[in-house]
């Protein structure tokens, strides 16, 4: 069985979906690994590393590859491409690319989306949203204090003293924690706000104040491990709560999301009205609309005196470790598939048929939950 590498081909995009050191666990199963050139390179990872570790490097990945690993999804090209009956293993979003999802099938591409891999104990090391959720939360508190002018830390000198900057963060899942940690090292003071009452005690636990509002959602969280969606009129009392809090602060990390639809608004432009002037609102749920009615993705807004970004794909911008942990959660669950060389479907088993969007010709995910 050949797994192929492509090189990803999608603007900004610099990582790849197999690092040098995971090659050997490929080829000890009986596996060809077949890299396109400089697949790595952008990554850090250079095609002489991936032959020493036991990988080929040529042209043809797509004609040649009985399953494919990638990052992005593959283009309408890609796909054409591939043999029918190929295994594509990949970020796929299948909510948002109904275009590229029923091509697959017409194909009859065995399409495994991670990012519809179940919530559950023993798909951990197979947890994808978790790992970019890392790196967006890590990026979004140094973007901010790159835009912010003023610094992040408590500072004594000679020339007077200097106050921390104030950082709020709103959602306090796997990227809220992580940009609470990175403002408490950069040494600002932190707040956040989640509307889970579970959130509080992680919050805490990273030295930051959980933030009072007087708004809790008891059913915040859903079976699956992610947010909810609350009513409209919930997401109207919370705004109408934080807004003077948000007046004081610095920055902002934004981070609430809801798997397959629109983010919820949190900051509106009346709400930024009232922010300090030179203050930055980092909106980490971009590309899905935004948390702030002002956001434009991958673009830098400034109204009212205040900075708004919309970074994307924040993942690409540190692409040796992120390809690193990307590779890691790919080879866990080709592991997982793997047996006795090859790959077995097994639809009884949650971790495979969950992120299986596509299938012998058919489209497995709901026609209603792909949008164009």
């Amino acid at each position: 069985m050949i797994i192929g590498v492509p090189k990803e081909m999608l603007p900004g995009e610099r990582r790849v979906a197999l690092v040098p050191d995971l090659v050997p666990n490929l080829t000890k199963a009986g596996l060809k690994v077949l890299l396109a050139p400089d697949a790595g390179t952008a990554a850090g990872f250079l095609d002489s590393t991936y032959e020493e570790k036991g990988a080929c490097i040529g042209p043809g990945i797509f004609a040649e590859a009985d399953l494919v690993l990638k990052v992005q999804p593959p283009t309408l090209e890609e796909i054409s491409q591939m043999k029918e009956g190929t295994i594509l293993i990949g970020l796929l979003q299948p909510h948002t690319n109904a275009v590229g999802i029923k091509a697959l099938a017409a194909r009859r591409i065995a399409a495994f989306a991670l990012e519809l891999m179940p919530r559950i104990s023993r798909a951990q090391s197979m947890d994808v949203l978790s790992a970019i959720s890392t790196i967006a939360g890590y990026k979004a508190v140094l973007l901010a204090a790159n835009r912010l002018p003023k610094m992040f830390p408590l500072l004594m000198t000679a020339a007077g003293t200097v106050s921390p900057a104030r950082v709020a963060v709103l959602g306090a899942g796997v990227a809220g924690l992580q940009a609470i940690a990175t403002a408490k090292r950069l040494g600002a003071v932190v707040e956040a706000y989640d509307p889970r009452p579970a959130a509080k005690e992680q919050i805490r636990s990273l030295g930051a104040r959980c933030m009072e509002i007087g708004l809790e959602a008891q059913e915040a969280e859903a079976e699956t491990g992610y947010a909810r969606v609350q009513s409209g009129e919930f997401y109207q009392r919370q705004r109408e709560l934080m807004a003077d809090w948000l007046a004081s602060v610095d920055a902002v990390v934004t981070t609430a999301l809801v798997q397959g639809r629109r983010a919820p608004i949190l900051i509106t432009e009346e709400m930024i009205q009232r922010m300090r002037p030179g203050s930055v609102v980092v909106d980490l749920a971009a590309e899905q609309g935004g948390n702030c009615t002002l956001t434009e993705p991958t673009g830098e807004v400034v109204r009212h005196g205040v900075v708004i970004l919309g970074p994307v794909n924040l993942a690409s911008t540190v692409p040796f470790h992120a390809s690193q942990m990307y590779a890691r959660i790919v080879t866990h669950y080709l592991e997982h598939l793997l047996h006795e060389g090859t790959v077995r479907i097994d639809l009884s088993d949650e971790l495979t048929r969950d992120p299986l969007v596509t299938y012998q010709g058919e489209i497995r995910l709901r026609e209603e939950r792909l949008v164009s």
